[in-house]
């Protein structure tokens, strides 16, 4: 499996506000079987990661790299995991064709707790209400046509309240056949993104996104490159391959 996704970075520098990058992370890992109740269970020593500051052009060959390092070629089962960014998706169709591409389900769960969020400001109670039927009955259940005809439906005199839900509702419709979530789990596939909520905390977040810190481009590469070293569990070969040299 590919996980693709991206991190922000934002802060203040000396009282102005700080210029936000985007980090693009990717991680590859393999599952091994599933438990009793027919989730997938992933080999917890199989996950590695690859990490920068660039474009989606320049990170597409980084993680399909990675992945055929990795011997993705060989898997049984190919699967891409997205955020629902559509650079993620160009890179699954043009580096990974013919992968299984799957919306991680709680990002899309953000979507609809945003909307409920707008829908009912300061209402909790109207909030989880909406959700019971939006996420519990239609998104959860794969219902995405449902979903979508729901999201247009709903009237209201503000129009940027419109345009907000006009705008999830195109998420939605866009990603329609990767949030078939029975489906995938009936293949006892994953559905969600821990491997690379993770590595977002463990290589980015702890390392480069501290109080204070400021990072010009060429040193956060650096910097995200050892992390990833580190945590793929290369840290020494790669010192080995720099003497070598």
């Amino acid at each position: 499996m590919v996980k693709a996704e991206t991190e922000g970075r934002s802060g203040k520098t000396s009282g102005q506000p700080a210029h936000t990058r985007e980090v693009k992370i990717g991680s590859v890992f393999t599952q091994t079987t599933w438990d009793k109740e027919g989730y997938a269970i992933r080999d917890p020593d199989s996950p590695t990661y690859v990490a920068a500051i660039e474009t989606a052009g320049e990170f597409g060959p980084r993680i399909y790299l990675e992945g055929w390092n990795r011997g993705w070629e060989r898997a049984k089962k190919k699967v891409v995991i997205g955020d629902g960014a559509e650079w993620i998706w160009n890179i699954a169709n043009d580096h990974f064709p013919g992968a299984i591409q799957i919306v991680d389900l709680f990002h899309a769960r953000q979507h609809l707790w945003d909307v409920a969020r707008k829908l009912y400001p300061n209402q909790d109670s109207e909030q989880q209400r909406w959700l019971a039927i939006h996420q519990d009955d239609l998104l959860d259940e794969g219902k995405i046509e449902d979903l979508v005809a729901a999201l247009r439906s709903i009237e209201s005199s503000n129009p940027e309240l419109l345009e907000k839900i006009r705008t999830e509702a195109d998420y939605f419709e866009k990603n329609t056949e990767r949030m078939r979530y029975p489906k995938f789990r009936a293949q006892h596939l994953f559905v969600g993104s821990g491997v690379i909520e993770a590595g977002c905390r463990t290589i980015i977040g702890s390392r480069c996104k501290q109080s204070g810190m400021c990072w010009t481009v060429r040193g956060a590469n650096s910097i995200l490159a050892l992390r990833c070293c580190q945590f793929n569990r290369r840290f020494e070969d790669y010192w080995a391959e720099r003497k070598a040299a």
